[in-house]
């Protein structure tokens, strides 16, 4: 208890660092050589702002995600909250979390979803692994991001794809071991606990209907041919 109430107080403290670094942005300037790009990265004065903010991010992803997992996320009594939700209104959650950061790094966010569908899921919980799954491609991609959701027969499949050069093989080990309960072990070259795909994967498996469950995986290709994370919802 004393190290869950610890990770909630460093929580806390990370996001006013997080809400102070996302306004300190929101006010910098646009970079002289094209100031009327929306998608182009503040004056270069601001980059180590961008860099602090998306460190700041992914720490506060992996807070986030450890007092889930000490709560017993996906276990019986763990407070999990499905919905009747407008596919429109998550991706507008979704992309208003993630918009300060792309725009800081000159990213570009596509969005294609079905205007008009309705999921039930719990919504908390899908941002949550949406935004992570955003904040992880910014490490690999080039410049641009898409989400895309779309209905696949009995299945909401929704992903998030890069344009960059793709996952490295021990990354797609890595999803696949997820989906199997197991988490994958420290990998010191790129820097990853294995914390968020195992934690995806657990909020995949609690959304269920009808004997069917849900599930995440990793690829590379999609339409803008780099990493795509993909999340499967009955």
């Amino acid at each position: 208890m004393f190290l869950a109430s610890t990770v909630h107080d460093m929580k806390n403290s990370i996001g006013v660092l997080n809400g102070t670094l996302e306004n300190l942005l929101a006010a910098a300037p646009a970079s002289p050589d094209q100031p009327d790009q929306p998608d182009q990265p503040r004056h270069a004065d601001y980059a180590p702002l961008a860099q602090m903010l998306y460190q700041t991010k992914r720490l506060n992803d992996n807070l986030i995600q450890l007092l889930a997992l000490y709560k017993d996320v996906g276990k019986p009594g763990y407070p999990f909250d499905p919905a009747a939700c407008r596919v429109s209104e998550l991706v507008e959650q979704v992309a208003g979390q993630a918009r300060t950061l792309l725009h800081s790094r000159g990213i570009a966010l596509d969005l294609d979803f079905p205007q008009d569908a309705i999921w039930t899921l719990d919504e908390d919980l899908i941002i949550g692994v949406l935004v992570h799954a955003i904040n992880n491609a910014i490490r690999y991609t080039r410049d641009r991001l898409r989400l895309a959701i779309r209905v696949d027969g009995d299945y909401l499949e929704l992903r998030v794809e890069d344009n960059g050069d793709g996952f490295p093989p021990a990354m797609l080990d890595a999803g696949a071991s997820a989906m199997d309960g197991r988490r994958s072990g420290v990998n010191f070259l790129n820097n990853s606990s294995g914390l968020g795909l195992y934690f995806s994967s657990e909020v995949a498996k609690m959304h269920k209907h009808r004997q069917r469950g849900g599930s995440i995986a990793l690829e590379n290709g999609g339409v803008l041919g780099g990493g795509c994370f993909i999340l499967r919802l009955p």
